[in-house]
């Protein structure tokens, strides 16, 4: 069992949400092992971004992006599947890139069709 840690944005995350669902978000995090994280399997994924091994777990509507320090899992953010944030972080844009992103309409049309399925 690892120790979970929770940033300034993932507290905020939690704290916006129902007690009863805060419970449900956490409890996949609270019960990895060191074999799930060693042969991820989904809803649990591994990436590197600038050389640091990073995960993500979905959990519901959410998604949990953490990294390892030894015995503690610090969950970095908790975003909304359907958030543009979750969208640039799973798909590596960097800022400068998201500012152009956003300018692009037909970037705002693919995301409105999202919404409508």
């Amino acid at each position: 069992m690892y120790q979970v840690t929770f940033s300034g944005q993932a507290m905020h995350e939690l704290n916006r949400l129902d007690k009863l669902l805060q419970l449900d978000l956490v409890e996949p995090i609270s019960a990895l092992k060191p074999a799930d994280l060693s042969h991820p399997r989904e809803p649990l994924g591994r990436f590197t971004r600038a050389g640091k091994e990073f995960y993500r777990l979905r959990a519901g509507d959410f998604r949990f992006y953490f990294d390892v320090h030894g015995e503690t899992l610090h969950v970095n953010y908790i975003l909304h599947k359907n958030s543009l944030e979750d969208f640039l972080l799973r798909n590596k844009l960097p800022v400068s890139e998201q500012q152009l992103v956003e300018q692009d309409s037909k970037f705002w049309k693919y995301l409105e069709s999202l919404a409508k399925k």
